[in-house]
């Protein structure tokens, strides 16, 4: 299965912790908003650009790469380029 239509297909189970959260929020300049959903919306845009390397994917769209975990679905992080 091609890479990015494997996330695509499993975007219901990307999720992040808390420490995670608190990143994203604070690399993005990002307050009352729900991460995950925000990074799922970002992912799931047409122009999202997802590559795998090693066990990550990466998803880039307007300025922001967002880093994913492909065995356990978690953002660990995102931020600006």
């Amino acid at each position: 299965m091609e890479d990015s239509k494997r996330l695509l297909d499993n975007i219901d189970k990307v999720h992040t912790t808390e420490m995670g959260m608190d990143r994203i929020r604070r690399n993005l300049g990002l307050e009352d908003v729900d991460v995950v959903e925000y990074c799922k919306k970002k992912i799931l845009e047409i122009n999202c650009k997802i590559h795998k390397q090693g066990k990550n994917w990466y998803c880039s769209i307007d300025g922001i790469i967002i880093t994913i975990n492909s065995y356990s679905y978690t953002i660990i992080t995102a931020h600006l380029k």
